[in-house]
């Protein structure tokens, strides 16, 4: 699995005009799972997400994760994450699963970050979502739970 994580000061997902996830300080995850991710994966990612030290303390140090800040996570399933355009112009998306399988491990990691306490809002799998958000910082961290970066 591939995330996208942006601390923000507030985001908002909306499908067809209506919003269907929203939260104020805290981390809009941008989340795509591979053909071969397991449990495992999904794992590692949750533990990532809830535990990076990315919000500021008493002395402005990124010292806190999300849960000390008392923030929320956004999670939005983007099977955009795993693109690779290391050749030519367009894309290629072969390394993101297809929706039967990503939709459940998506799912999956919205309630391992549920497990840790955390606030959990979503987008809607293989929507068109408009996403607005607002960058604290900008704070952008990439992670893979193959470790490939």
């Amino acid at each position: 699995m591939r995330a996208v994580i942006q601390r923000v000061a507030h985001a908002h997902v909306t499908v067809a005009g209506e919003t269907v996830g929203q939260i104020g300080p805290g981390l809009l995850v941008y989340a795509a799972a591979a053909p071969d991710d397991a449990d495992a994966d999904v794992a590692y990612l949750a533990e990532k997400i809830a535990h990076l030290r990315i919000f500021p303390d008493a002395e402005y140090k990124m010292n806190l994760s999300v849960a000390d800040a008392h923030g929320s996570v956004l999670l939005v399933s983007a099977f955009t994450v795993a693109a690779d355009a290391r050749k030519g112009r367009r894309p290629a998306f072969d390394a993101s699963a297809p929706g039967p399988v990503a939709e459940p491990l998506i799912a999956q990691l919205g309630a391992a970050v549920r497990a840790y306490g955390l606030p959990v809002e979503t987008g809607r799998f293989a929507a068109h979502m408009l996403v607005d958000s607002t960058n604290d910082g900008p704070i952008c961290i990439l992670l893979d739970s193959r470790r490939t970066f």
